[in-house]
């Protein structure tokens, strides 16, 4: 009898046997998993594991290596009787600009090999580090085109009138609307009201003079060769083949409006952001930037050949608030297009202090289109405190010009979109407009209008209040025209987003958040809270800075901090310390607005609204730095240079704030230094500075690295 076999005997004999060799199941290696207890890495915690620190390192060794040659090779030639040879310093420091180590010690002047650029939305000024003064080039670069600027839009002149029906011009008192002419007779109607408080005259019918004198002065005619000042203006061939594709700077603005061909002025840069609104590509836009530049190098610096170039370093100031897109590329500009051997960046308001020499100030920035305010504390711009304004010394020509429309004004066919009469009109701004009380009387005036193909005429007019209330404007910015500043804003360049999460990541303000929860309305924030964009308990607090900005900057009361002490304790005051979701409701001043709502709504505020919101931010209700901040008040740039600004801005700060009357000082830059030219000398003093190499970019590192080498070598957080 034969006995059943097993069934681990039948699989052998049928050969399936499950048989283990010792054989790995794959040949791929097999990590471990890593103890989260106890681990460490080394990967890019020295500094010789970042390529920019590595290159600069590699660059010391090679330069004592070349002052060791040098030394042993002037040993060995020195002979007795001869001076002994120098001892050079072989530790040297680390910011030997290209300047000192192209040639022998003391052929060049400190800084003759660094280029200062300080380009701005009306006036570009560029310079050698060396020059005591830079040049200003206005921002701007005339096309052949088949209209100019004045016959677009069907010749609509700027300011824009209202017409009738029949296509003829409305009354002067009519032809800038209703709102215009309200806003207008209350700010008279306030300024007679404060005279007469103050103990000043007014005449009851001032107005009614100054109207019945301009409407019955005509204009004196003088011919060409009578005018001692007549303009000498850009020559353009008569044949259009032979006429140049383009014309920049003063030349531009000097091309008759009436030439053959026609020219059109394209101002790459509006309200310190790009102007996308005249063109349609950006690859225009860079160009004309590039253009404007580097025909600026050429002619005001005298550095005409471009394989000269790489020979020099530049430094390159941007805005506080800036846009991440421009900072990139220009550095892509200044390293590829221009060729620049090394470049570096500085904020405008740390260039103001080091151009006035400055440790710490609240520095407000007045320009033609654009208004910025920032804390600088220690060599460092505070993030938290920086705003910018879409407004200037331009807003305050064209309503100027308005006003004296509105006051029959004698040359009534005036229009900035003309540039002569664009020329004029910064002419008579900066030579009536004043803030001075004790100069708001009934005064004749004269003026001369230029064009080219015409006789020069002469006109006569009179002005009263006009003259202070344009650049009143500055604290009451309702009067100024808001109407075309967004619009087509982010049409063909797009906001910087991150590179992992797609949201938008350039930098911002507290303060600026402050000013723009301000400026839009109530709707539009529920709106936007409604639409799914933000939580619901921070938009809904939105609007909390709002309520809080009349009172910023008085001391809390015992009640006030017993208050905040019994509410749960929230983030740390620092400006790297994001607060928590559910600290929303108590410290309001952290909530920042969503990217899109900031790119829609236009920053707008009172000026010296604006002044103190950033210290509050900047100071974080410090009584010491607030009194240090409001006692080191620094204004700059053109549109600050209006007889009596200063002395008016400080009146208002106190009165706004009477609890620190005694510490508002508004402080002019030192030295008789011109406030135009005050950012750009800051920039060739950064420039020229011995331990400012860690800011110093070539065109190694940004080959290898793009953009993402300015995370190492920005003085501030990228």
């Amino acid at each position: 009898m034969v006995g059943k076999k097993s069934g681990k005997a039948l699989l052998r004999e049928e050969g399936l046997e499950r048989t283990d060799n010792n054989l790995d199941l794959t040949t791929w290696p097999q990590v471990t998993m890593i103890n989260q207890k106890n681990y460490y890495t080394e990967y890019l915690k020295r500094d010789d594991q970042i390529l920019p620190l590595r290159l600069q390192q590699e660059e010391r060794r090679n330069r004592m290596t070349t002052n060791a040659k040098d030394r042993d090779r002037a040993l060995a030639q020195f002979k007795p009787g001869e001076l002994p040879v120098p001892d050079i310093e072989m530790d040297l420091d680390d910011d030997v600009g290209l300047d000192e180590s192209s040639g022998p010690m003391g052929q060049d002047a400190p800084g003759s090999k660094i280029v200062v650029i300080h380009p701005g939305s009306q006036n570009l000024r560029i310079g050698l580090a060396s020059d005591a003064l830079p040049k200003t080039v206005p921002m701007v670069i005339a096309r052949r085109w088949t209209t100019n600027e004045s016959e677009e839009d069907g010749g609509e002149p700027k300011p824009k009138r209202l017409k009738l029906d029949n296509g003829s011009l409305m009354e002067p008192e009519k032809m800038f609307g209703d709102d215009f002419a309200r806003q207008y007779a209350t700010m008279c109607t306030e300024l007679k009201i404060h005279m007469r408080s103050h103990k000043r005259r007014v005449l009851p019918n001032s107005k009614e003079l100054i109207v019945n004198y301009n409407k019955r002065t005509p204009p004196d005619t003088i011919s060409e060769h009578n005018d001692p000042l007549r303009i000498d203006w850009t020559e353009i061939p008569n044949d259009p083949q032979g006429a140049p594709a383009f014309v920049t700077g003063k030349d531009a603005l000097r091309i008759p409006d009436s030439s053959n061909p026609r020219y059109k002025l394209f101002w790459p840069l509006r309200q310190g952001w790009y102007n996308e609104h005249d063109y349609d590509e950006k690859r225009m836009l860079y160009d004309d930037i590039a253009m404007i530049i580097e025909e600026a190098i050429k002619t005001q610096l005298n550095i005409p050949r471009k394989k000269d170039w790489p020979q020099y370093s530049c430094v390159f100031v941007v805005p506080d608030l800036y846009e991440r897109q421009y900072v990139t590329q220009m550095l892509d500009m200044l390293l590829r297009d221009f060729g620049f051997g090394r470049v570096c960046f500085i904020q405008e308001s740390l260039a103001a202090t080091f151009g006035a020499g400055y440790t710490s100030a609240c520095v407000v920035d007045i320009g033609a289109q654009k208004t910025s305010v920032c804390c600088v504390e220690e060599g460092m711009c505070l993030e938290n405190s920086r705003i910018n304004l879409k407004y200037g010394g331009a807003d305050v020509t064209e309503t100027f010009i308005k006003m004296m429309l509105f006051d029959y004004f004698p040359y009534s066919e005036i229009n900035l979109n003309r540039r002569y009469d664009f020329l004029l009109a910064e002419e008579i701004k900066m030579k009536f407009c004043t803030l001075n009380e004790g100069d708001v009387s009934p005064q004749p005036a004269d003026f001369h209008l230029r064009a080219s193909g015409h006789p020069t005429r002469k006109y006569f007019f009179k002005t009263y209040d006009e003259i202070l209330l344009a650049p009143q404007g500055y604290f009451q910015p309702s009067i100024f025209d808001h109407s075309l500043k967004l619009q087509d804003r982010r049409r063909i360049i797009d906001r910087s987003r991150d590179l992992y999460d797609g949201s938008p990541n350039d930098p911002t303000s507290t303060a600026q958040s402050a000013i723009i929860a301000m400026t839009a309305p109530p709707p539009a924030l529920n709106s936007h809270a409604s639409n799914g964009h933000g939580d619901g308990p921070d938009a809904t607090t939105m609007s909390t800075p709002v309520r809080q900005l009349p009172n910023p900057l008085h001391k809390f009361s015992e009640q006030e901090r017993n208050s905040h002490s019994a509410i749960s304790s929230p983030a740390p005051e620092d400006d790297d310390t994001p607060a928590p979701q559910g600290d929303g409701e108590t410290n309001g001043i952290k909530n920042e607005l969503d990217p899109s709502l900031r790119d829609d709504v236009l920053p707008i505020a009172p000026l010296d609204v604006a002044i103190v919101t950033s210290i509050m931010h900047g100071a974080r209700n410090d009584d010491r730095k607030t009194r240090d901040f409001l006692g080191g008040i620094m204004v700059i740039g053109g549109g600050s240079q209006i007889p009596g600004f200063y002395t008016y801005l400080e009146e208002r700060l106190k009165e706004s704030r009477p609890g620190f009357a005694k510490d508002v000082m508004i402080g002019t830059p030192p030295r008789e230094l011109d406030p135009q030219g005050v950012v750009w000398k800051g920039g060739s003093v950064f420039g020229k500075l011995r331990q400012t190499n860690d800011s110093w970019i070539n065109k190694i590192e940004h080959d290898r690295l793009g953009a993402r080498v300015l995370a190492y070598k920005l003085m501030w957080a990228w």
